[in-house]
């Protein structure tokens, strides 16, 4: 019985504007900065103005990445809230996939800016089989102490009652043709952040991303038992905002790129991948072709990396064990550099920098169930 289950970081799909930029120099956007705003009235027509006419480009890419993965269940990452996402499934996705996502699932989590995760899912597969919802649990109100998870390196930039989870680890419990299937759908602590130490911002912010990791493992051995997860369906799903692996960009335009892949010394995602407790689906794919966003900041700064993940526990593994997952990424801008064969056609529009689908690419798979 066949199930195709995605994820998407859909990037900032809101239904607010941020005037913040106004007072706050590196939250206003690169175009606003051209000109000279001495009024903050006139300032917020100017972003009004700017975010409504990118925004319809951006959102009919985003629905054309997702009606390319044409998933049977699709986990989101970066979603205002309910009424977002309700009109941007009927304003826009249905005009792409039809009368499709009907069931609609997010609860609000912790994250600062007010971005959620939420899962979109058909009423049925497209061999008939009923998807059905029989309990959806959110698991933000978590905190350290409840995981005994507190320890030294939180304690940097932590206390011991802060939530785990800076979104959410949003879990449902699901039947697909009458066969059980867990979801976990998370979206980790981002790696963004000032340099602390000498510490780089990833490996600053990592204890944290490794927190939510082993409370999502910590989740699902309490739902199963921790000797009895290999034999259940579940996966875990969602924008981990951290790799294993990344392939280094060098060159320029001009003269040229090559593409070097090295392994990290060090992940939060190694909680996931240690003693085999869930695989990452995307490494059945060449090195080289597991990446699901491009980092940038100049020439001396430019990588491919997985941050997108569908991890499978070791049941589902062996059921579909000849399968790979797609990587959807017609909806990057024209600046990302595709290693050489991976190229693809770009959506209409697409721009060098934006408009884009998203700065993340959909991972979807066909999985067989039973």
């Amino acid at each position: 019985m066949p199930l195709r289950l995605a994820t998407f970081n859909v990037e900032n799909l809101m239904t607010r504007f941020d005037f913040t930029g106004f007072r706050n120099q590196l939250r206003q956007d690169r175009v606003i900065k051209l000109f000279e705003v001495q009024s903050e009235g006139v300032y917020q027509q100017l972003e009004q103005a700017r975010v409504i006419a990118s925004t319809d480009d951006t959102r009919q890419m985003t629905a054309l990445a997702i009606a390319d993965a044409d998933a049977d269940i699709l986990c989101l990452q970066e979603i205002d809230n309910m009424a977002a996402l309700q009109a941007f499934e009927y304003g826009y996705l249905f005009r792409m996939v039809g009368n499709g996502y009907r069931q609609r699932y997010l609860v609000e989590g912790n994250d600062s800016r007010g971005i959620d995760v939420a899962v979109l899912m058909r009423e049925e597969t497209r061999d008939g089989q009923k998807i059905e919802l029989r309990d959806i649990k959110s698991h933000a109100a978590l905190t350290y102490r409840d995981f005994d998870l507190f320890d030294d390196k939180l304690a940097l930039t932590n206390r011991i009652d802060d939530k785990i989870f800076k979104r959410d680890c949003l879990e449902l419990d699901l039947l697909i043709g009458g066969v059980p299937l867990s979801l976990y759908v998370v979206h980790f602590k981002s790696m963004d952040g000032p340099r602390t130490n000498g510490v780089d911002s990833r490996h600053a912010t990592m204890p944290i991303r490794r927190a939510e990791a082993s409370a999502v493992r910590r989740i699902i051995e309490n739902r199963f038992g921790a000797g009895n997860t290999a034999n259940k369906n579940f996966a875990i799903c969602g924008d981990m905002n951290d790799y294993q692996e990344r392939i280094d960009v060098i060159g320029t335009r001009r003269s040229g790129y090559r593409f070097e892949h090295q392994d990290e010394t060090e992940s939060a995602l190694d909680v996931f991948s240690r003693d085999g407790f869930v695989e990452n689906v995307a490494r059945r794919r060449d090195p080289l072709d597991r990446w699901t966003l491009y980092h940038a900041r100049g020439p001396e700064e430019q990588w491919l990396c997985q941050l997108d993940y569908i991890w499978l526990s070791p049941a589902l593994a062996r059921m579909n064990a000849e399968r790979k997952p797609e990587i959807i990424r017609n909806g990057q801008p024209f600046r990302t550099v595709f290693p050489p064969g991976q190229e693809v056609e770009r959506y209409p529009r697409t721009g060098w920098d934006r408009p884009k689908a998203s700065d993340h690419c959909p991972l979807v798979m066909t999985l067989d169930l039973r």
